[in-house]
């Protein structure tokens, strides 16, 4: 049986955002990963270890008001999704163009959009273990998540 999961332990924001980056290298346009977890489990703190892989400068802020963040001046566009406040609005405000888009797309709290989620995306549970200690649990569902999963899980065991 292939196994498709596997974990990350991390111990504080450094270590959540060093994975980030590692991710960020694998990174192709038209990926799609889905971040799920508690408030506070450290979903944007990853995100902006992936920005920071990218090139990206600019501070990552969690889009929770805004819905959505785009960051443009990175090797690739980084589109962040919170969806939270989308709950039962099945509203047009453009998200499926930024997730089919030429970046990478992170969604936060991806229940509340599951129509737009590709089949073929990267999922990653983060689970608060204590207040400096999370597991994050990696998930691929097509190809091309496969690949991004692969590449990530080679680079932290290297």
């Amino acid at each position: 049986m292939e196994i498709k999961e596997f974990c990350i332990v991390v111990h504080g924001k450094e270590e959540t955002q060093k994975i980030g980056e590692m991710l960020a290298h694998g990174l192709k346009p038209g990926d799609v990963i889905t971040l799920e977890g508690d408030l506070g489990a450290g979903k944007t703190t990853f995100v902006s270890g992936v920005a920071k892989g990218l090139g990206i400068k600019e501070n990552v802020l969690s889009p929770t008001f805004n819905i959505m963040k785009c960051y443009f001046e990175g090797k690739l566009t980084l589109y962040h999704i919170d969806a939270y406040r989308l709950e039962d609005q099945m509203i047009d405000i453009g998200l499926d163009e930024a997730i089919e888009g030429d970046g990478a797309t992170f969604i936060e709290w991806p229940k509340f959009i599951a129509p737009l989620i590709p089949q073929d995306h990267l999922s990653i549970s983060f689970h608060i273990e204590s207040p400096d200690k999370r597991t994050l649990s990696f998930s691929y569902a097509g190809k091309k998540s496969y690949e991004l999963w692969k590449k990530l899980k080679e680079k932290y065991y290297a």
